[in-house]
Order: structure tokens, then sequence, then C-alpha cells
């Protein structure tokens, strides 16, 4: 019987203690991020002529050391018409997250800064 009332003690004890842990997705409890802490590598895009700062030059995918970049290029309709410098633009750009080890190294290859590491960290949603 004292195991009993022992083992009931205990479970009224953390019954109402507060919760370790926290639901995913509430906004209230956003986690706290440095801002030295790098994300994965993004594409950049240019505001003022609605495309992206990839000028198709691959050269971040030729210099990635597990290749997980891919990328196609078309002809920019803006070039034709002179409202952009750019003569190619990106098309389809994907990375392989689970395949970048996060070394940058597409960031620093990039002669035109078209690719930087983002700062996001949630990649799980809904």
């Amino acid at each position: 019987m004292i195991g009993f009332l022992e083992g009931l003690v205990v479970t009224l004890k953390t019954a109402f203690r507060k919760p370790v842990t926290a639901q995913y997705p509430d906004p209230k409890k956003r986690l706290a991020v440095a801002k030295r802490y790098m994300g994965f590598p993004a594409l950049l895009w240019d505001e003022d002529v609605d495309e992206p700062y990839c000028t198709g030059c691959m050269v971040c995918i030729r210099n990635c050391p597990t290749q997980c970049m891919t990328a196609e290029m078309k002809d920019n309709p803006k070039f034709a018409d002179d409202t952009s410098r750019r003569r190619k633009i990106v098309d389809y750009f994907e990375i392989n997250l689970g395949r970048c080890i996060l070394c940058q190294i597409c960031v620093d290859v990039c002669n035109f800064d078209a690719i930087e590491m983002s700062h996001e960290h949630e990649l799980s949603k809904f």
C-alpha cells in the first residue's frame, strides 16, 4: 500500500508542473537564431527587373563538392526588349538539401553575388 501512495504522490507532483515540451508551430515561441547562423544556399532576386541575379555561368554547380545543385537556363525575353542586361536567366534552380554540406563554396565562387547563405532554420512545415 505504501508503494501505491508513493507512486500517487509522484504522479500528482508531476501533473501540476509546467510542461517541458512545446507544440511546434506555435508562433508565440519562435526560436531566436544568431545573426551568424548559416542556413542553406538561396538564389537572390533582383527586384528592380523582377528576375534572379544569376546569369547562368554554372560556376557554382561545377565547384560544388557534393554536386547537390542543378539548374537550367533559358534566354531572357527582357534582354531582347532591352529592359535587362542579362542574356540568360535561370529557368530551374534546385538544391538537394540532403546532400548539401553548407560549405559555402557556391557563394564564394559566384562572380555575380547571386547566391547567399540564407538564415532559414525551420525547414519542416505543415
